[in-house]
């Protein structure tokens, strides 16, 4: 199968013929450019091929899916959202057209990882475990059960 460089490549050099056609004679410049006639013929009659069709009918599906996963999805998961949307093509053609026009993936939910200091550096230790107040509204407790800590879930 050709690479997506040399079929852009052909298209180029037919397109560079036909724009000489008047010029030069049809065989000279397809021997010369080493493409060949039938296929310079081919592509007058259809310069979009079907697969052509057919990739840009799937990457709006899979421009539709990755904005629907807010840019989260890389190519397998967009391979098999279009699966399950009953959609038949490979996950190589999804990564080769997610590759080819370059949507821009986030990294996932995961927060990056930072340098915190010793938490009594960061927050004083105002009531020294001094539980027993004198007067109301001097002192506020509260349950801290939720707050992830270095030593797991309190």
């Amino acid at each position: 199968m050709p690479s997506i460089s040399s079929a852009f490549k052909t298209r180029r050099t037919y397109e560079f013929i036909k724009a000489l056609l008047g010029e030069y004679d049809i065989r000279t410049m397809c021997t010369t450019l080493n493409v060949t006639r039938s296929g310079f013929y081919a592509w007058l009659r259809n310069p979009v091929s079907d697969h052509a069709h057919e990739d840009a009918r799937l990457h709006n599906l899979i421009r539709r899916s990755f904005t629907a996963s807010h840019g989260i999805y890389g190519a397998l998961r967009v391979f098999l959202d279009l699966r399950e949307a009953c959609e038949t093509c490979s996950k190589h053609r999804v990564a080769r057209l997610m590759r080819v026009k370059r949507p821009v993936t986030a990294h996932g939910y995961r927060m990056r990882g930072q340098r915190a200091t010793k938490p009594s550096v960061l927050i004083p230790n105002v009531m020294k475990r001094q539980f027993d107040v004198s007067h109301q509204n001097r002192a506020w407790v509260t349950d801290i059960t939720y707050i992830r800590t270095w030593e797991g879930w309190l």
